[in-house]
């Protein structure tokens, strides 16, 4: 039991200095408005899966090309994890595009759009058009 704690205050800390870094330390004019959503790490902290998502950007090839920055500074960023986190061995480091906010993004678009469509019907209701079929009082 208490293993799993301990990857997650690995975790944790990964993504706490990783958001600090990338956006502090990698200098590549192609990497956007990076912001680390999430981190998980394996029980034997041999590897992390960095969860990512990019500011405004939704084209696969921008996507693509981000996380293309990250896999190439990820030697880099790992070196830079080892000197302020104590750990024996850093994980190595697996960049992923987090696609859960793009999907909350367009669910809760999707409700919007739903939402008004009813209030419109209700409106239209309100406004005394009958239903075909139904009596007036």
């Amino acid at each position: 039991m208490r293993e799993f704690k301990r990857t997650d205050r690995v975790a944790d800390q990964l993504q706490k200095e990783l958001a600090v870094l990338i956006q502090r330390e990698v200098k590549d004019p192609r990497l956007g408005m990076v912001t680390v959503s999430g981190a998980t790490v394996s029980r034997d902290l041999g590897y992390a899966d960095i969860y990512v998502t990019l500011l405004g950007e939704q084209e696969p090839e921008r996507i693509k090309e981000n996380l293309q920055v990250l896999k190439r500074a990820a030697g880099f960023l790992r070196s830079q994890i080892a000197k302020r986190i104590k750990l024996r061995h850093v994980p190595e480091l697996r960049f992923h595009f987090d696609e859960s906010v793009v999907r909350g993004q367009q669910l809760s678009s999707l409700i919007e759009e739903a939402v008004s469509t009813d209030r419109a019907r209700q409106a239209q209701d309100d406004e005394g058009v009958d239903e075909p079929g139904e009596e007036t009082r």
